[in-house]
């Protein structure tokens, strides 16, 4: 909660964390404490919960918060803590948003409403009307078009940070480099900006991003830390060589459905108890498995890189 009044704080790499199950499906809130505990260790700046790569559609408003809360107390305020708080409807966004809130979550991601497809002008008066519930908590727009049939245009992103107080960001999940070029052009570096995109992140930062909030964290937390770091102290070359070091390891990721191929190498890495995936994902097919251990192994030295190594 200590950086809720400076949101200018909230840079860098931002993990967005998978969602741990036990092996028969329950919520493992010692898994994702150890988790926190673990990204604390390997440098991230920041922790999310709640995201596309957290599973939040197949869980409860309760289970989600009750998951916010378990990060926020892990985490205990020594880095930002930015929570997934969205849905497709108002009053679970609500509900959520005040949990979090309570919670003391330094501000709140709110994806952009799915299914709905909803105009500019809705879109608007939905991040107006939640922004206006929780004056106090930073509101950060969560754009993430090929989940949500939705984009949010950054004319409207303009508006919002123009005319709502508390709207400080967005993190933009789209491929469309372009598009996070004329968000930042009509806003201004004021406005946080952070990439969704695992391999838009670095070039993010050369247009004056924030950061990022990449699934690569998840498993590669410390080269994605550092990645940010070496950007900001101008070693440039370092940054690149993390950037294309990560590729094998961005693949992995996605060789089947986000999370399930990431939360097969934290479970065989020991960082989590089962790689369980809810309904109606599915834990990697033999095939998959297969495409993922060749992935890994030619990433393999990213997965704890750090300065000097």
């Amino acid at each position: 909660m200590r950086f809720r009044s400076d949101p200018q704080a909230i840079r860098g790499s931002i993990a967005p964390l998978m969602t741990p199950f036990t092996a028969d499906g329950a919520l493992d809130h010692e898994g994702l404490a150890n988790l926190v505990r673990w990204q604390l260790a390997a440098g991230s700046h920041g922790i999310s919960i709640g995201g596309s790569t957290g599973e939040p559609g197949a869980q409860t408003v309760a289970e989600r918060a009750e998951a916010i809360r378990t990060v926020i107390g892990a985490v205990d305020d020594r880095v930002p803590v930015v929570p997934g708080t969205g849905s497709a409807k108002l009053d679970e966004t609500l509900e959520l948003t005040a949990a979090a809130h309570e919670a003391g979550a330094d501000a709140a991601l709110i994806i952009t409403p799915y299914y709905a497809r909803p105009t500019q002008e809705a879109l608007y008066t939905w991040y107006r009307t939640v922004a206006r519930e929780f004056p106090d908590l930073p509101i950060v727009a969560y754009n993430v078009p090929s989940r949500t049939s939705v984009d949010i245009a950054p004319e409207t992103v303009a508006r919002l940070f123009r005319e709502v107080d508390n709207f400080v960001g967005v993190k933009e999940t789209t491929k469309d480099f372009e598009h996070f070029s004329r968000v930042l052009h009509l806003c201004g570096p004021e406005l946080l900006v952070w990439s969704g995109i695992e391999l838009l992140c670095l070039p993010l930062l050369a247009l004056g991003g924030a950061g990022f909030v990449s699934a690569t964290a998840n498993i590669a937390p410390a080269a994605c830390a550092e990645m940010y770091e070496a950007w900001q102290a101008g070693d440039f070359d370092r940054a690149r060589e993390l950037h294309y070091g990560l590729h094998p390891l961005v693949d992995l990721l996605f060789v089947e459905t986000n999370p399930a191929p990431g939360k097969w190498v934290l479970e065989h890495r020991g960082l989590i108890g089962s790689g369980y995936v809810r309904p109606p994902l599915i834990t990697p097919t033999e095939p998959g498995i297969a495409r993922i251990k060749d992935l890994l192994a030619q990433g393999e030295r990213f997965l704890t890189a750090v300065e000097g190594e």
